[in-house]
């Protein structure tokens, strides 16, 4: 049965990172990659280069600065949309249509770092996000039955005790506050998705995704945290046959602070 193969990847600047983004497409080959924090205008994407090792076919929800998600794929892409949630043009969610399958490429907002939607509008932002997000899916439910949906990105949440170096600690800090988890698990609860990598990773198994540039021990003492994820519907998710997180990427030269997850797919 054939496989298709497809990785998500904060990349912290595609144009940065050309060299490792080759070195994913030459060693691991995936048949799609999905891109966050592109960090490029559509004038400023570099579509040549990409094409050059293997891409073709190119989705791009860009902007200047910082955000931006893209979709590469090996494969046609059809019905391409680019989604938009609290009314924000801000380049968070981009989906098409690959071999049937309709993947969604996310950049949930960080948050910035106080805990508190009062004190800090940007933890309210992405609290709001994650709602709007949760609502629409919940409201289009019916819409969904039956249909193969991949929901892949850098969600800024490490929603199980897992997937942090240290659950008690990190439960008051950005990204695995329970505040932040109740909003996710509302999101993932809104199509019954399915953990595409923690299928293949036992629930009391740590796995990181992300270790901060802040931290130069990051390999010793490995205090990371599970960011991004890959999420599948039940028409999928039996047919999920492989996953891994590709952490030597952190150990590249120039890398991002996020490394490459990957499934495999039976299509």
């Amino acid at each position: 049965m054939p496989l298709l193969r497809l990785a998500s990847w904060n990349v912290n600047s595609v144009r940065i990172r050309l060299e490792l983004l080759k070195k994913l497409a030459d060693t691991y080959q995936p048949d799609v990659i999905c891109l966050q924090e592109v960090k490029a205008r559509e004038e400023d994407f570099p579509f040549a280069e990409v094409k050059n090792i293997g891409y073709e076919h190119i989705a791009l929800y860009g902007m200047a600065g910082y955000n931006g998600v893209a979709i590469l794929s090996r494969h046609n892409l059809a019905d391409i949309e680019r989604k938009n949630w609290l009314g924000r043009c801000d380049a968070r969610h981009i989906k098409a249509l690959v071999k049937g399958i309709e993947v969604n490429n996310i950049y949930i907002p960080a948050g910035g770092d106080l805990p508190d939607p009062i004190e800090n509008l940007a933890f309210a932002h992405k609290l709001c996000f994650m709602d709007d997000m949760a609502e629409y899916y919940e409201r289009h439910k019916s819409e969904f039955v039956g249909h193969k949906v991949l929901f892949c990105g850098d969600f800024n949440v490490a929603p199980h005790e897992n997937d942090v170096w240290n659950h008690k600690q990190l439960s008051k800090i950005v990204s695995h506050t329970p505040i932040e988890i109740e909003r996710l698990t509302r999101l993932f609860k809104s199509l019954d998705f399915a953990d595409a990598i923690r299928k293949f990773y036992p629930d009391k198994e740590k796995i990181f995704s992300w270790w901060s540039y802040r931290n130069p021990n990051w390999l010793t003492n490995n205090k990371g945290r599970r960011l991004d994820h890959i999420w599948v519907t039940p028409e999928l998710a039996a047919d999920v046959a492989k996953a891994a997180i590709l952490k030597e990427f952190r150990q590249e030269n120039r890398p991002s602070d996020h490394v490459p997850v990957m499934v495999e797919i039976k299509i």
